[in-house]
């Protein structure tokens, strides 16, 4: 338990400075340019990782339209809205936002996957849209304003993470994990470039800069290729429950991250929000877990 404990708490680490590093980058670089960088770095990780384990890659079997698909939903296009939407508000405010993932996951499952809500998940979803409402912290004039805009361009992430998880869950669960990661990675790279190419082309120029070459690692390498290898490992050796608690700490990781680094603000309204989403997060779960219980019983 202390090896699955300490590899939890290194992940979120990981994932909070994800954060941090776009911040950086968004200096210099457009947001396609940084998901660009993201998704190559993090595709060579995972390569890398496959060719010293030997993995064997069934090319034959693979579906690449669908891995293609999960790809741009699960990775090029929340990371381009994440990117933007850091354009426009604090990286801390932009981890609580993330944090409402597992909210939107059950959304989209109840709409578009004929997945049934239960009561306690209807009344966690409620909790959760509560708190999202008071980090935006929403005044008269300010709905189209750059802080609200960069609110509902994290929503959108978050959004796009729940379809692309369902999407996964629907149609790749034959294919191992480590090759879902390494593929939907491929294709997000080959799509973030061509975003890349459309919105900013300059900033292929900026890939030769150390400065920049150094965080994309950062954010490539370690926050989409050995994060990833961390989540599978606590997946397998933990459960997916306790895997899902990375939830929980990724945004105090971003929030201690941006203070301390970037000198962002803690307001007391997104603390309060962020306790409020994690009271809705938890409440949508709790009759499952007292299902599981029942049947391990």
């Amino acid at each position: 338990m202390r090896k699955l404990y300490s590899a939890l708490l290194l992940l979120s680490i990981i994932w909070g400075t994800s954060f941090l590093f776009i911040k950086i980058l968004l200096v210099d670089l457009e947001p396609s340019a940084i998901v660009f960088g993201r998704c190559l770095f993090g595709f060579i990780t995972l390569a890398f990782f496959s060719l010293v384990k030997q993995n064997n890659i069934p090319y034959k079997e693979l579906p690449y339209l669908k891995l293609v698909i999960v790809g741009f939903l699960n990775n090029a296009l929340p990371w381009l809205l994440i990117s933007t939407g850091q354009t426009k508000i604090t990286s801390s405010l932009a981890s609580i936002i993330n944090a409402t993932t597992p909210i939107w996951t059950l959304i989209i499952g109840s709409i578009f996957f004929g997945s049934v809500l239960r009561r306690n998940q209807w009344i966690g979803i409620a909790i959760g849209f509560i708190g999202i409402f008071i980090i935006s912290n929403l005044k008269s004039g300010d709905i189209l304003s750059g802080h609200f805009t960069g609110v509902l361009f994290m929503l959108g992430a978050a959004i796009c993470y729940g379809t692309g998880t369902h999407l996964t869950k629907k149609y790749l669960g034959n294919v191992s994990t480590l090759h879902i990661s390494l593929f939907t990675l491929l294709a997000a790279t080959v799509l973030s470039f061509i975003m890349m190419m459309v919105s900013a082309p300059e900033s292929v120029y900026a890939f030769t800069e150390s400065n920049i070459i150094f965080s994309l690692i950062g954010l490539g390498s370690l926050g989409s290729g050995i994060a990833y290898l961390l989540y599978y490992y606590l997946v397998k050796e933990g459960s997916p429950e306790f895997a899902s608690l990375v939830t929980y700490l990724v945004p105090a990781s971003a929030i201690m991250w941006g203070a301390f680094l970037l000198g962002e603000e803690i307001h007391f309204t997104m603390i309060i929000g962020l306790l409020i989403i994690f009271i809705g997060v938890y409440v949508t779960s709790i009759k499952e877990k007292k299902k599981e219980k029942k049947a391990a019983a």
